[in-house]
């Protein structure tokens, strides 16, 4: 299922990454990457704040609907 779809303040590991390669190493450098876990911190009309890698991340729906956990 995508990252948008996951409860505020759940744990999830990622499992897989979609989009173009460009995507994928804008949100790997962002420390999203297979196998890392995600916790939502908030989601605010499809918006979201993440913690990964202990270190809180602003992420648009279109992104985290590539992340899926």
């Amino acid at each position: 299922m995508p990252l948008t779809m996951s409860n505020t303040g759940e744990a999830v590991t990622i499992k897989k990454i979609g989009g173009k390669e460009e995507t994928r190493r804008f949100l790997e450098n962002l420390g999203f990457v297979v196998g890392g876990e995600v916790t939502v911190v908030s989601d605010i009309g499809g918006n979201m704040i993440v913690n990964v890698k202990d270190s809180r991340v602003a992420i648009g729906k279109d992104m985290a609907n590539k992340i899926m956990v």
